[in-house]
């Protein structure tokens, strides 16, 4: 078979080959939408690529066990003997959450990222060690013949090379600054994940600290039902009373009790809505400890307009997408720079141990291309030059285009961002307002509800009051005490949201 025709059959079995293999990987793809994926597995259970087995497992479309990514994190080391007040369990959450540490990550590698750009200003210097072997062979007719020729030779190369931008017109410059303007807006990223986690964890708490004080209203409901049937018993032994007190009596403290295991399956959930906040296991049980009654302070009820004003300056997402606006100005420079002519020089010595001959050494990895090399053994050689860049397909020009366009974007972005912000302030303080009136009318509430309860018992007891008012009046009670408990952990949580919208959630909401 000649040369050529062995090349075109060479070519097409790689084709086949080829093609063949890339259209065979659908085997590892579900084989109908309709069926269950049967996937390959080891005996520990770990799903492993390849085709689906010929023999159906009949699981229908549950995975396999994976005993190896049955990995459940411990409990958190805690002092189950101590009750944890809200600025030890922010402590806790920024120690544990794996959102702060993903937080601090990003913001490492936005730094390093800007480590990256300054290394534009150092030197590149590269070494290259090579060992060639070139056969040659030649024929050539003569009158006696063809006459055939064979050469070999072989060699070392080495060469060390170095290649130095020395002025670019601001590029690099700008390239700097606008990574170092990342790295700003990673860092306030950071500071606005841990102001969230405490925000989170804040909420949390007062959401718990309302479940448990609503067990506690239940609990006391209950006890306040058992009185009341045990009044309604004691006027039916003493012929004043009817059966149907008595029904509606026993009806009421079955109703209390419901209430009373709906509150504790409530507060449990806000418990565990607490350790997620946390970012510790479901398993862990830390004490919490009970959340004092305090006086809401006056100084919560500032003016709106003097909030905005001392806020906006300080929101973790405005200072981002100012850095942001910032860093697309800079792109905007150092695409202006790409028109620019740029100084280099670069150097490059190399020694030939052997006869191999070669122009030059092709790039690799990140090392430039080395071609000024010689026949010698040794070769130094220096430059100092100017690249001016002239034409490139409208290339820069379509950089420079999107770079303006980011830099619109980003200063949109950042007027809608600083809109939102007063937006978010000025819903914080009206639904901080709402919860403090609310919380002053429950607290009348709770008065009144109590004075009433305590009457209508008293009365019922001396056989002057029905149990229907004794009822209405106990039920009153119970909603009042919720709404109490409720408007305060309102108003606190309010304070807190507040304080995010604000920027001035970095401590502890007391």
């Amino acid at each position: 078979m000649r040369q050529p025709d062995l090349l075109v059959v060479l070519l097409c079995a790689a084709a086949t080959v080829t093609a063949g293999c890339a259209t065979s990987a659908l085997d590892m793809a579900p084989e109908r939408p309709d069926r269950p994926w049967q996937p390959q597995t080891t005996q520990a259970g770990e799903i492993i690529p390849g085709a689906s087995p010929s023999t159906a497992t009949g699981n229908g479309y549950t995975l396999p066990l994976n005993t190896a990514a049955a990995t459940i994190p411990p409990a958190a080391a805690l002092d189950t003997t101590h009750a944890y007040t809200l600025p030890e369990l922010i402590n806790i959450a920024e120690s544990n959450n794996p959102l702060t540490r993903v937080a601090w990550n990003d913001a490492r590698n936005a730094a390093l990222a800007a480590g990256l750009a300054k290394s534009a200003y150092l030197p590149y210097l590269s070494a290259t060690a090579m060992a060639g072997y070139q056969a040659g062979h030649g024929s050539s007719s003569t009158l006696l013949g063809t006459a055939g020729t064979d050469t070999t030779v072989h060699g070392t190369i080495s060469v060390l090379s170095l290649q130095w931008l020395l002025f670019d017109f601001g590029g690099r410059a700008a390239r700097v600054d606008a990574a170092e303007q990342l790295s700003i807006a990673a860092n306030i990223g950071f500071t606005a994940v841990h102001q969230q986690v405490i925000y989170d964890v804040t909420v949390a708490f007062y959401a718990y600290e309302a479940a448990r004080a609503r067990t506690l209203t239940a609990t006391q409901g209950l006890d306040n039902a058992e009185a009341i049937l045990t009044a309604a018993k004691a006027r039916y032994k003493q012929g004043i009373g009817t059966v149907v007190e008595v029904a509606q009596a026993t009806q009421n403290r079955a109703q209390a009790k419901l209430s009373q295991v709906q509150a504790e399956g409530a507060q449990s959930d806000r418990y565990l809505s607490l350790l997620s906040a946390l970012g510790i296991s479901p398993l862990s049980k830390p004490k919490i400890a009970d959340l004092p009654i305090q006086t809401l302070q006056p100084a919560l009820r500032d003016p709106v307009d003097q909030i905005v004003a001392n806020a906006v300056a300080r929101r973790a997402d405005v200072l981002s997408a100012y850095a942001a606006e910032k860093a697309t100005q800079s792109r905007i420079k150092a695409a202006e720079a790409e028109f620019l002519p740029k100084v280099f020089v670069s150097a490059a010595t190399s020694y030939n141990s052997g006869r191999a001959a070669i122009t030059a050494i092709p790039p690799i990895g990140q090392q430039a291309p080395t071609v000024n090399l010689n026949g010698s053994h040794y070769g130094v050689s220096a430059f100092v030059g100017v690249s001016i860049p002239l034409y490139d397909g409208g290339l820069r020009a379509a950089v420079l285009t999107q770079a303006r366009n980011d830099a619109e974007s980003a200063s949109a972005k950042r007027v809608r961002t600083t809109q939102e912000a007063v937006r978010q302030i000025v819903a914080g303080q009206n639904t901080l307002q709402t919860s403090l009136a609310s919380h002053e009318a429950a607290q009348a509430l709770v008065s009144a509800a109590q004075t009433t309860y305590d009457a209508a018992l008293a009365a019922y007891r001396h056989g002057v009051g029905s149990i229907t008012d004794v009822l209405l009046a106990q039920n009153q009670l119970l909603l009042a005490r919720n709404a109490y408990v409720d408007t305060y952990s309102g108003a606190r949580t309010a304070a807190a949201t507040l304080a995010l919208a604000t920027g001035s959630i970095g401590t502890a909401q007391r």
